[in-house]
C-alpha cells in the first residue's frame, strides 16, 4: 500500500523526537519582527533543533517515523531529479517543501521524453511537471520540476520511477543552438529586376538575430528553375551550411522554386505542412545541409512554421514527414488581435 495512506503521525516528546519527520509546520513569533514557520512539514529533527523547538514552546511533536524501504521526500526528490536530469539540465539537490526544480545550463532546445513522463507519472506518489518539448529556453529557466507527493514514499514506488528515467537516459535534456554559415536565395522576377524591394531579407535576419545567427551570403536570382539550381549548387561549393530560398514556393504553375531544390539534388523534402500558418513550406537536406523553402506567410505573420521550424534546426535535428506531421496537434495559430508567441498554445 502506498505511504499516502500511511497511519497518523503521533505524538512524542522532543527529546525523542531526533531523526523522526515533522508531520505539520512549528510556527514561530518573534513581536514586531518575524511570524512564520520555524520549521516546516517534512523537516527531519536533529539534536540542534531541540533547543529551538523548546525557545517556540514545543514539548511534544507530530512527528512521523522513517521505517525500513522508506524515504523521505527530501531524499526522494534527488533520486528524482538525478535521473530525470539529461545533458544540458542541472538542479540544486536541495529540495524546497520537498520539490526541487530541474533548469537549464545553457540557451537551447529543450527536449522532453513525452512517453518516459507520462509513464513516471503514472507510478503512485510521483509528480513531474514540464515545459512543452521543443521549446526554447535560457540558461537557468526551469524547465521541470518533481517531487514525491507523500512526506514518507515507499522506496519499492521510488525505484519504480527512478528506473523508468534511467531506461530512458534521462527525460530532459537541452540541446545547445549552432551559428551555422547561412545564405538567403530570393527568387521572383520583380525582385530580381528591381521593379519591388524585398521584404524577405529583412524579416529573416530579424528573426535570425533573435538566434544569434546572421546571413552570410543573400542572392537574387528571376524565377527560373535552373538558375535557382545553379546559385544553390553554388552555395554549397561554397560550404554553406544551411540554405534558406523565398518565393515560388505555391503549388501554382509558374511557381517553380520548391521543383529547382528538388532538382539542385535536396533529398529527405518534405512539401506542405499541417502549420497554419504554413502549409506550403518545404524541408529538406543536401546531405548534411539543411534547406528551408519560406513561403509567402513569413512575411505577414509574427508566428509561423519557420519560427517552428528553425530553433529545431539550429540544434542540429534532422526532420522527418512524421515530425512535421507531428506538428498538426497545436499547429493552428489563433491569429489573436495581439500576437503573444511563443508564449501562446502556436506549435504547443
Amino acid at each position: 500500500m502506498s505511504n499516502k495512506y500511511k497511519s497518523s503521525a503521533k505524538s512524542i516528546p522532543i527529546e525523542q523526537a531526533v531523526g523522526t519527520v515533522l508531520a505539520h509546520d512549528v510556527t514561530e513569533i518573534i513581536p514586531g519582527q518575524f511570524k512564520g514557520p520555524a520549521f516546516k512539514k517534512g523537516h527531519i529533527i536533529t539534536e540542534e533543533d531541540l533547543l529551538h523547538l523548546r525557545r517556540v514552546g514545543k514539548e511534544h511533536l507530530f512527528v512521523l517515523h522513517l521505517d525500513p524501504g522508506e524515504v523521505h521526500e527530501d531524499d526522494a526528490a534527488v533520486r528524482l531529479c538525478t535521473a530525470f536530469a539529461g545533458t544540458g539540465v542541472v538542479f540544486d539537490p536541495k529540495p524546497s517543501e520537498g520539490k526541487i526544480s530541474l533548469k537549464a545550463s545553457h540557451r537551447g532546445l529543450l527536449k522532453v521524453n513525452i512517453d518516459a513522463l507520462i509513464e513516471v507519472n503514472l507510478v503512485p506518489d510521483i509528480s513531474c511537471s514540464s515545459r512543452h518539448n521543443n521549446t526554447l529556453v535560457e540558461k537557468n529557466d526551469i524547465v521541470a520540476a518533481a517531487r514525491a507527493i507523500p512526506l514518507v514514499i515507499e522506496e519499492k514506488i521510488l525505484n519504480a520511477a527512478v528506473k523508468i528515467a534511467e531506461d530512458a537516459d534521462g527525460i530532459f535534456s537541452v540541446k545547445p543552438l549552432s551559428r551555422p554559415k547561412i545564405s538567403l536565395v530570393v527568387t521572383g522576377k520583380e525582385v530580381y529586376t528591381g521593379l519591388i524591394e524585398d521584404k524577405f531579407a529583412p524579416v529573416v535576419k530579424k528573426k535570425l538575430e533573435f538566434f544569434d545567427c546572421e546571413i552570410n551570403d543573400i542572392s537574387f536570382v528571376p524565377d527560373d528553375k535552373i538558375k535557382i539550381v545553379t546559385k544553390i549548387q553554388e552555395l554549397l561549393q561554397n560550404d554553406a551550411e544551411l540554405i534558406m530560398v523565398t518565393g515560388g514556393m505555391s503549388v501554382d504553375p509558374d511557381d517553380i522554386t520548391r521543383m529547382a531544390i528538388y532538382e539542385a539534388g535536396a533529398r529527405d523534402i518534405v512539401y506542405g505542412t499541417p502549420v497554419l500558418p504554413g502549409a506550403m513550406f518545404l524541408y529538406g537536406r543536401f546531405g548534411s545541409v539543411p534547406v528551408l523553402g519560406l513561403p509567402g506567410c513569413v512575411l505577414f505573420y509574427r508566428a509561423t512554421i519557420f519560427d517552428l521550424i528553425l530553433p529545431r534546426v539550429l540544434a542540429g535535428e534532422s526532420l522527418t514527414r512524421k515530425d512535421i506531421a507531428l506538428m498538426a496537434h497545436g499547429g493552428m495559430c489563433y491569429n489573436c488581435d495581439v500576437c503573444r508567441y511563443p508564449l501562446c498554445p502556436f506549435g504547443k
